[in-house]
């Protein structure tokens, strides 16, 4: 039987979601805990594995189990073994044909950050500070020129193994609330630390360093040494892949 499940993390703890040799993972503990309430050895495939530091708000993982397990029992069985920064939100059944990574659609990302004079005491691992004034409304319109299927070279770490660097951003928004500047970005797939690099470069639009019109630029240049910092990966949020509705997967997670 093939089972989706929904989890939600903090990753400050974790080298990322990736299981690896050495350093916590949250694959790792996800795998220990489902394969202790199954009572055999599982590995999970998840829509889109997150960097070290980085929080879900709803990874999508598939298994498969011959265990005869209810969703009821994985869900609450794993949630009681795993550690409080890991949760699983919700588990139901799939068709064999269901694909965690392959059946997405587009996945969705959250930035945000802390716009004051003073540093932040609390949420800390949420947030990426910035004390001078962004024009948010600035950062927003010059962003726009990343919507729609590009070469996103300019935004595309020197370690990213994806075999081109084609993408399609659906959509992508700044705006501010109170004190913090929060982007949301949706695209078919993303490239590796390609939104921190998106929030890297239109920071220095932000901050009146760099025109509106730069951001164009730096797309159309496809070179990634004159485009801005990778911003810290305290801030970033996977919120979560999405799927057709023929899945009738939660809606959160639904386009």
């Amino acid at each position: 039987m093939r089972y989706a499940l929904g989890i939600e993390y903090d990753g400050s703890g974790f080298q990322g979601w990736q299981r690896l040799s050495h350093g916590a993972s949250v694959q790792a503990e996800v795998e220990k805990a489902l394969s202790f309430v199954a009572n055999h050895p599982l590995d999970v495939v998840c829509a889109g594995r997150t960097d070290s530091g980085v929080h879900a708000r709803c990874q999508v993982v598939h298994l498969d189990s011959d265990s005869g397990r209810t969703p009821f029992a994985f869900r609450q069985g794993a949630n009681s073994r795993l550690p409080g920064s890991i949760a699983v939100l919700w588990c139901q059944e799939m068709p064999q044909d269901f694909h965690a990574r392959y059946s997405a659609r587009a996945r969705r990302y959250r930035y945000t950050i802390l716009n004051r004079g003073m540093r932040p005491a609390m949420q800390r691992e949420y947030l990426t500070w910035e004390r001078q004034p962004l024009d948010a409304d600035a950062m927003h319109r010059a962003a726009q020129a990343l919507v729609g299927e590009h070469d996103f070279s300019a935004f595309r770490t020197v370690h990213c193994q994806a075999p081109h660097p084609n993408r399609n951003v659906h959509d992508i928004r700044v705006w501010r609330e109170d004190d913090r500047v929060i982007m949301e970005v949706q695209a078919n797939a993303f490239l590796h630390h390609m939104v921190r690099n998106f929030v890297g470069s239109l920071l220095l639009v932000g901050r009146g360093e760099q025109p509106e019109a730069w951001v164009a630029e730096l797309l159309a240049g496809r070179d990634r040494t004159v485009a801005g910092p990778t911003a810290p990966s305290s801030g970033l949020v996977f919120l979560g892949p999405r799927y057709p509705a023929e899945w009738s997967l939660p809606p959160e997670v639904t386009l």
